[in-house]
Parts: C-alpha cells; sequence; structure tokens
C-alpha cells in the first residue's frame, strides 16, 4: 500500500465533519488554491488529479472512511501512522492545513452539483452528439486533429474538463495549441501545433498530415483560436456531467 495513499483516506475522512473544523474557519481562497497545489505535487501520483484513482476511495466526492478532526489530520499527514506504511512527511502544518482545506471544498462544490455522471452515457454522447471523435482519438479509435483523450482522466481534473467544454478558449495547454501559417501564394494552413523554433515550424493540419515550414518563406504565421465549439449550449447539465464522467473515466488502454 502506497504511503500517501494511506494518509489521503484519512485526509478525506475529515472533509465529512461539521461546521467548525479548523480549515472549514480559517480558510482562504488562497489558502485553498495552495492547498490544490500541494495535493497535486505530492498526492496526485497516486490519487489522480481527482482523487478517485484508488478502488473504493473517491476524495472528490464523498467517498470516505470514519471521522476525524482537521488537527488530528494534519497531524496523519506530517507524523505519519504507526505500524502503517504511512511515513513522516515533509509537508509543513501550514500545508497540510491546506490540503485539508482544499480537499473539503473539492468535496462541497461536488456535493453541490446539480448533476451526476454517468460514463456509459457519456460515451454514447461523445461518440454521438457530441461528435468529439471527429477531432479527438481515445485508445485508437477517432481523429489525430485534436488532442488525444485516452489518459485524460490522468492528466486533468473534473473541473478543468468540464471549463473545456463549456469554457474551450478559457485555458490552452502549450501541447493543444493551433498556429497558422500563410504561404507566399496567400494560401493558409492552420493545424496543431507540432513544433517550432526560431527557423522552422511543424503542424498537423486539418487531412491529418504533417506539415513543415521554414517561417522565412512565409508571409505570415503565429498561434491561432482553438477550433474546439462551446457545448454551453449544445449539452444540458446532465449531458455535460455524463461526458465529463467518461473523460474522467479515461485512464490510457488497460495491457
Amino acid at each position: 500500500m502506497r504511503p500517501v495513499y494511506v494518509a489521503l483516506i484519512f485526509v478525506a475522512a475529515g472533509l465529512l465533519l461539521a461546521d467548525g473544523s479548523l480549515s472549514a474557519q480559517h480558510a482562504t481562497a488562497f489558502d485553498i488554491e495552495d492547498g490544490g497545489r500541494a495535493f497535486r505535487n505530492t498526492c496526485a501520483t497516486c490519487h489522480g488529479p481527482d482523487g478517485d484513482q484508488i478502488a473504493g476511495i473517491d476524495l472528490g466526492r464523498g467517498q470516505f472512511r470514519r471521522p476525524f478532526t482537521d488537527q488530528e489530520l494534519v497531524g496523519i499527514i506530517r507524523n505519519g501512522i504507526p505500524n502503517t506504511p504511512m511515513p513522516a512527511t515533509n509537508v509543513s502544518e501550514a500545508q497540510a492545513v491546506k490540503i485539508v482545506a482544499y480537499l473539503r471544498s473539492v468535496a462541497a462544490a461536488r456535493r453541490s452539483g446539480a448533476a451526476t455522471g454517468d460514463a456509459a452515457r457519456g460515451k454514447a454522447i461523445f461518440d454521438g452528439k457530441g461528435e468529439c471523435s471527429t477531432c479527438h482519438r481515445v485508445n485508437g479509435t477517432g481523429s489525430r486533429l485534436g488532442p488525444d483523450l485516452s489518459r485524460v482522466g490522468q492528466l486533468r481534473r473534473t473541473i478543468e474538463l468540464e471549463q473545456s467544454l463549456r469554457e474551450p478558449a478559457a485555458e490552452v495547454l502549450p501541447a493543444n495549441r493551433f498556429y497558422t501559417v500563410t504561404v507566399r501564394d496567400g494560401t493558409k494552413v492552420t493545424g496543431r501545433l507540432l513544433n517550432h523554433d526560431t527557423f522552422t515550424v511543424q503542424l498537423l493540419d486539418a487531412k491529418e498530415q504533417l506539415r513543415s515550414f521554414v517561417k522565412a518563406d512565409l508571409r505570415e504565421h503565429g498561434f491561432a483560436s482553438t477550433p474546439m465549439p462551446s457545448y454551453q449550449d449544445r449539452l444540458n447539465s446532465q449531458e455535460t456531467a455524463d461526458v465529463v464522467s467518461y473523460l474522467v473515466s479515461l485512464k490510457g488502454a488497460r495491457p
């Protein structure tokens, strides 16, 4: 059993406590954001970005064990659990408090959500109404125009996936940027940027063909807006939750 796994089972338990806990009273928005960074740096390797990669434990949706006070949880994170694989860590008391506050905040937000997603329904929407496979590839099926989503559930948090559906231009990861070049005769080519340096640029164009250009031979070149459409008005809240649930389930093809 991995050390972080043991600790976070108990951390998650603290999220069930009633009002009056240390983190609920004193955590600011900045504290919660900082706690999220600490969680991703320290804990997400084992638990995943949403804390749901360990069977039977979902840190973001309220699947917890018996409750502890926040201060007890801080002690467990910092000092470990005797006679278990959970060792003491280098996490400061302040950072441990922020991790607890972050997990509490995530769980509260999930509980207040209007819809709970279903991965099977989400896959049907992904392949059908959403037409997502016309740009994205999952486990060898679909297009290469957009990012491969086969492991997106390991890489992106639920809140980030939902935002990408509703506001795709709000945050575009560097590896997912698109680029437009205009050649000498005025023809424009737009594609997913694979690489660029001082002298050249390589794209995957709309026909999924690798294109390489010498910048000195171009009239213009630069980053393009994401072609990802917004699903804000195309999917209702339940459909969005279903698609997000499906994306979260994508952890890579099993051997």
